[in-house]
């Protein structure tokens, strides 16, 4: 039965995408054959601001022909990158995106504005953009943002032969994204390619018409992408982060011609901004689910600045799956919510229960996040339960992924997620069940956190509820750690001590049953992936179908001026090197 809803699902979605595919053709044979074509622009009237960090050592890079884009690195010897093997394929869409524009423009320099230039004169004089990366959607809308957020470098000092060419391109490419929108463009990348045409409405002269049609396709598309809690259908945080950073420009852009904002997407950003504080730890990074990875701080501050509100984070939220507890200088985030569907679920994991905890700036209990550079192996293994500190059956993963039109989809997966909450006078308590195994396994896994209002502890309960009769049922509850974090096994091996960077000493217990520690990763570093290591509880789930655990702070951070005393004072080193003997 199982085999047979996944296959019915893999063919509903491969049926729905060839539909749209032949949609958007004719659409395309209907506008080419239209006697009375769209008037080309003929100015490009204002450059959207970029909120993305730029580095001016970059673009001595690229002028010495190193290209690091998407964690590789290639070295053209003085030929055209868009003439290179690229090393990844998520190189080749940074490449063909133009994003590294930027840097070029914080350089500042005469040659960094002739080295771009050079660059995208190459590329359009030799339609490289007929490439089958640069004609993927969200590939051309980024490289349509970027083409007119950094057409001040490109313009300044070219000549009006160079101008025409680069207003005509820029004036195909945002038809090709319209003829694109017509067709089976769907997920994040729809927004991504509404979002670009939008740009270029209010960039450029002649049109009013096209920009009211978007600003209410944009709105729509944003009211049915970012629920009302404010989180993304694919419940991914990173993607909060790239779509705020792209749609802030876009109102600023909106109030520079003196236009009004279209209302979702000022309804968007109000939405979000509060959303994307429920995954905040102590030390300012994310929470580690459904692909996201490193956090990066610089971006973060961006967003902060922007950040009207600075209202407390929301703690609940229903439409998204996700749950925020609280307990003085602790924080628990939790995902508890269905598996997303279809084209939002290409970056999904499969990690119901699944639980991030911190004590003031640091964090202990911790996903193993995800590499979005990394081999595929790699990106599907940190996708499964057993990355997620959860609790997983018979070593299997609580979603099934499929193979749908070339992207790894989450086709079977939790759909039946109950939440409960209440704020104690002892603290936050929270329960959720989900029948991820319901199908494959017969069982529904119910989680219990209750987090003590001063944070000093953190209690959990797993219990396995099973509709069929089975002799065994092999399960593992994983906490993994922050490499921050230093484990060692007490009490015979039924308990654990945790020691802190930052001096407090935490004690975890399994309630009678035994603890071990295997080794881990964490991919969510700044300087790429590092091994850390994972408390593990192993357990027959008929014997014992429930089991509780507890995290207990033994004791606190001494303050940083008692740490300051204690650290060893530096050697002082001579200044004249020892004369010869």
């Amino acid at each position: 039965m199982s085999g047979w809803s996944e296959r019915r699902g893999l063919a509903r979605a491969a049926i729905g995408r060839a539909a749209r595919r032949t949609r958007g053709h004719l659409v395309g044979v209907a506008r080419k054959a239209w006697p009375f074509g769209r008037a080309p622009a003929t100015r490009l009237l204002f450059a959207p601001h970029d909120l993305r960090t730029a580095d001016p050592t970059t673009a001595g890079d690229i002028y010495s022909g190193y290209y690091a884009f998407a964690g590789r690195t290639l070295r053209t010897h003085g030929e055209s990158p868009f003439d290179s093997a690229p090393p990844s394929d998520a190189w080749a869409e940074a490449l063909h995106g133009f994003g590294w524009l930027r840097h070029m423009r914080s350089a500042d320099t005469a040659i960094a504005r002739a080295n771009a230039r050079a660059l995208v004169e190459d590329f359009i004089a030799r339609k490289r953009d007929r490439n089958e990366v640069s004609r993927r959607p969200h590939v051309a809308a980024r490289r349509l943002i970027s083409f007119l957020s950094h057409s001040p470098l490109l313009l300044e000092g070219a000549d009006h032969a160079f101008y025409e060419r680069f207003l005509r391109h820029i004036s195909r490419l945002t038809d090709r994204l319209t003829l694109a929108l017509a067709g089976a463009v769907d997920g994040v990348a729809r927004l991504q390619c509404l979002t670009a045409v939008s740009f270029a409405t209010i960039c450029l002269d002649g049109q009013d018409a096209r920009r009211r049609r978007y600003d209410l396709a944009l709105s729509d598309e944003l009211d049915h992408q970012i629920l009302p809690d404010g989180g993304h259908l694919s419940r991914n945080p990173r993607q909060l982060i790239e779509l705020l950073l792209d749609l802030l420009p876009l109102r600023e852009t909106f109030a520079a011609r003196g236009l009004e904002p279209p209302r979702g997407v000022l309804m968007a950003i109000e939405r979000m901004m509060p959303h994307l504080r429920l995954f905040r730890h102590g030390d300012g990074a994310l929470a580690l689910f459904n692909g996201m990875g490193t956090t990066p701080p610089d971006l973060m501050a961006t967003l902060a600045a922007y950040d009207d509100a600075r209202a407390r984070p929301i703690e609940q939220a229903a439409y998204s799956g996700y749950s925020r507890l609280s307990g003085d200088r602790s924080i628990v985030v939790v995902d508890a919510g269905a598996a997303p569907r279809g084209a939002q679920s290409i970056e999904a994991h499969a990690g119901c229960l699944a639980f991030e905890f911190s004590s003031a700036g640091q964090r202990i209990v911790v996903n193993c996040g995800t590499s979005r550079f990394g081999p595929p192996e790699l990106r599907l293994a940190m996708r499964s339960t057993a990355a997620h500190s959860t609790l997983t059956l018979d070593e299997r993963s609580s979603a099934t992924f499929g193979l749908v039109l070339g992207e790894r989809r989450i086709i079977a997966g939790p759909q039946d997620v109950r939440v409960a909450r209440q704020d104690t006078q002892a603290g936050p308590e929270w329960v959720a069940s989900h029948d991820g195994y319901r199908r494959s396994l017969g069982a529904v896994h119910t989680r219990r956190l209750m987090l003590a209002k001063d944070g000093a502890s953190l209690t959990g309960e797993d219990e396995i509820a099973l509709s069929i009769e089975r002799d065994t049922l092999p399960a593992v509850v994983r906490f993994h750690l922050h490499p921050g974090v230093k484990p060692s096994l007490i009490r015979e091996g039924e308990g654990a001590l945790l020691a802190l960077p930052s001096g407090e000493v935490w004690a975890f217990d399994a309630g009678g049953l035994r603890v071990t520690i295997e080794e881990s990763i964490f991919l969510a570093s700044a300087d790429g992936g590092r091994r850390t290591e994972q408390l593990c509880i192993d357990f027959d789930a008929v014997a014992t179908p429930q089991i509780i655990w507890r995290f207990s702070r033994v004791s606190a951070a001494p303050p940083r001026s008692a740490r300051l005393r204690s650290e060893p004072a530096p050697v002082e080193l001579p200044l004249d090197p020892p004369a010869e003997a």
